[in-house]
């Protein structure tokens, strides 16, 4: 009896979700009706996306968990109604799309680019490069995402170190943790990319007192979450040049208002939420391991803790 799999995200995903989804799953051996409408009761497992339509996951008793399309998991993680295992996205497309979006954006502060290709004064005036083994990049965040941007940075040669609200261990970084770990990563940050999780415990990690404890003129590149960023302590500190330049992909509201201050500031750059998307051929492959682990009586991968928000 074929297994029944709920495709529960936008209609307009669909279209990009399903080929990839099928061929996952052919490739994979498991013989399954995947649809977007089934009836509540016969499903068995529910691909989904957190602005999906499905918001009451009562009807699902059948159901043996939720496979996320997103990392994030912050708009389904504190619905009452989800009582089955809940996977977060873990994609290697959106991985690498991160990895090098972030490098090249602390390439582009590291060398100062922007201050050599925006001349319209016709100075020639060179200067000596710094090396990246002369620059300490600090990574928040020390999950999947984190850990695989630490990585490239080493191989560039940046000192890099990482913080995570709990203990990790990644080869060639300093890390550090919880609050008092916060302080001291951040007291060495001339860059810092925040690739934290949105949860209680992390709205606002950097705020006035924190983007104070920065080295003066450091910079942020943010990828991660808009509300780990207090917007206004952060256009102070940029005002004051506490903060030299800010890097912002995501925002406490997306699209980003037209009226807000970020698009106008001389020292921030807007970028619309593009550093990593997941990639529908990558996640239908991790979608479908995950469905043949738990048909195999085996732990699902990247399964959400629900205390902690991720």
């Amino acid at each position: 009896m074929p297994l029944n799999v709920l495709f529960a995200a936008r209609p307009e995903r669909w279209e990009t979700y399903e080929t990839p989804l099928r061929a996952a799953l052919k490739a994979a051996g498991v013989d399954a009706h995947l649809a977007q409408d089934i009836a509540p009761e016969t499903v068995d497992y529910i691909v989904y996306a957190p602005n999906s339509t499905l918001q009451d996951f009562t009807p699902y008793t059948r159901a043996k968990a939720v496979l996320n399309l997103w990392a994030g998991v912050e708009g389904i993680v504190g619905n009452e109604t989800l009582k089955i295992p809940l996977a977060r996205m873990v994609d290697p497309g959106l991985t690498r799309g991160m990895v090098e979006w972030v490098t090249g954006h602390v390439l582009r502060h590291h060398l100062g680019m922007d201050t050599d290709i925006q001349r319209s004064d016709a100075k020639w005036e060179p200067r000596t490069l710094p090396l990246a083994e002369e620059r300490s990049v600090v990574v928040l965040g020390l999950g999947a995402l984190g850990a695989a941007v630490c990585t490239a940075l080493l191989g560039l040669g940046f000192r890099v170190s990482g913080w995570s609200r709990s203990p990790k261990d990644i080869a060639g970084v300093t890390c550090f943790h919880g609050p008092d770990g916060l302080n001291t990563a951040l007291a060495r940050a001339e860059i810092a990319v925040l690739l934290l999780p949105d949860t209680p415990a992390t709205q606002n990690t950097l705020n006035a007192q924190t983007l104070a404890g920065m080295p003066q003129g450091a910079f942020i590149i943010n990828p991660g979450r808009g509300p780990l960023i207090d917007d206004d302590a952060l256009l102070a500190a940029l005002d004051t040049g506490q903060i030299a330049h800010a890097t912002l992909d995501v925002f406490r509201v997306e699209p980003l208002p037209k009226d807000h201050p970020f698009w106008t500031h001389p020292q921030v750059t807007v970028t619309p939420h593009i550093a990593a998307e997941t990639r529908a051929i990558t996640a239908s492959r991790v979608i479908v391991e995950n469905i043949c682990r738990s048909e195999a009586g085996q732990p699902l991968l990247h399964l959400v803790d629900r205390a902690l928000g991720y």
